[in-house]
């Protein structure tokens, strides 16, 4: 092949790569003008209805020592709204304060997970499989060959699919509250994937598995404590429970403020410290018989206070519920802009973390805490 004929493959490529873009860009616009009606009818009058009235006690322990821990906004999607976090100073519980409504927790989950969060966060939860085998393995020394396991919020199954490396004999079904859970079983990734809530569906799972998982799943839940006894009904006698949540006891919690993502305001309703959760599980006939702080940790504290910095400082993205109409060529070139000139940091920031993680848990840094418990 001549230079010249190299010369214009890389041309035809480099075009046709253009093209591909300009089309999913086209596509994401039709799909963002499409949504636009429907969510400026929604804030029509503006966002009050998707608060409960603001309560005065804890709800974990019933305390009325209450202090203001964070107030932010929706750092992700950038949707209206502010959220309150308070800490009880009795347990150190932290949760949600007003707390979010049914009609709210729907429209601040919409289109984050699925519709046009669907894709973007598929992409990252497919890969991290090393992740979820770390925490299938942290159950072997307690379950040789699990018969039957269950993930409650499994998504859209990527946790079971890696988990069944580790045990291969082991039967993997889901729960979720969205559709994940039943794509997951026609891909394969499930045995059986259940729709619905945990609480309600529980019953009908009474006494089933050896094993019942619940990773980042908890702090979503607008009443923890029925989940916890949800997940005792659907274990046998001696079946295990898995449980991984943030650690709102973090250093990085007090150091990064508002830019630490596991403060994820809206979604996160409940923030438990361990010694609260153990004590809870207690209560409800279970002994732990683990406890993790450095293996759950995930190493990305820094990059994210960075990123979410710079989205903030970035002119808006085109997206449907944002006042106004789509942005214009300069506000996108300025968004681009600034995350070129960011880039130096965002990878400082990764290396940072990656360094940090080697001593997080030994210094209080770790971002998450992991329970196994029996049920006795």
């Amino acid at each position: 092949m001549t230079t010249t004929e190299a010369g214009a493959d890389d041309r035809e490529t480099a075009g046709a790569d253009d093209r591909e873009a300009a089309t999913r860009g086209s596509v994401h616009a039709r799909r963002v003008a499409a949504l636009r009606p429907a969510y400026r009818a929604d804030l029509a009058d503006g966002t009050d209805r998707f608060f409960e009235p603001r309560r005065t006690d804890c709800p974990w322990c019933g305390s009325g020592r209450l202090r203001q821990r964070l107030h932010t906004t929706d750092l992700l999607q950038h949707k209206p709204g502010t959220f309150t976090l308070d800490e009880c100073q009795e347990c150190a519980h932290v949760f949600q304060n007003p707390r979010l409504t049914g009609p709210g927790l729907e429209f601040y989950y919409r289109d984050f997970y699925d519709g046009l969060g669907e894709q973007r966060l598929g992409g990252v939860f497919g890969t991290r499989s090393a992740v979820y085998r770390g925490r299938a393995r942290s159950v072997a020394p307690f379950a040789e060959a699990p018969g039957r396991w269950l993930d409650v919020g499994t998504g859209h199954g990527h946790f079971c699919e890696s988990a069944r490396e580790v045990f291969p004999q082991t039967s993997f079904d889901g729960l979720d509250l969205s559709e994940g859970a039943e794509l997951a079983e026609r891909h394969g990734r499930l045995a059986r994937g259940l729709r619905g809530s945990f609480p309600e569906l529980s019953p009908q799972l009474a006494g089933q598995y050896d094993v019942v998982s619940m990773f980042h799943y908890l702090e979503h839940s607008t009443e923890p404590n029925r989940e916890l006894t949800a997940a005792r009904q659907a274990l046998r006698p001696g079946g295990l429970l898995l449980i991984e949540v943030p650690d709102p006891l973090s250093r990085f919690a007090r150091l990064l403020g508002r830019w630490w993502l596991p403060w994820l305001q809206p979604q996160h309703l409940h923030l438990m410290p361990a010694a609260n959760l153990r004590g809870r599980l207690g209560e409800l006939g279970f002994s732990v018989v683990l406890e993790q702080h450095a293996e759950p940790h995930d190493p990305v504290d820094l990059l994210a206070a960075c990123w979410l910095l710079l989205d903030a400082l970035a002119p808006r993205e085109d997206l449907p519920w944002a006042p106004g109409g789509p942005p214009g060529r300069l506000r996108r070139a300025l968004r681009g802009a600034l995350f070129v000139a960011g880039a130096p940091v965002l990878l400082g920031a990764t290396v940072l973390d990656r360094l940090i993680a080697r001593f997080a848990g030994r210094a209080g840094l770790s971002n998450a805490y992991r329970l196994l418990a029996r049920r006795d």
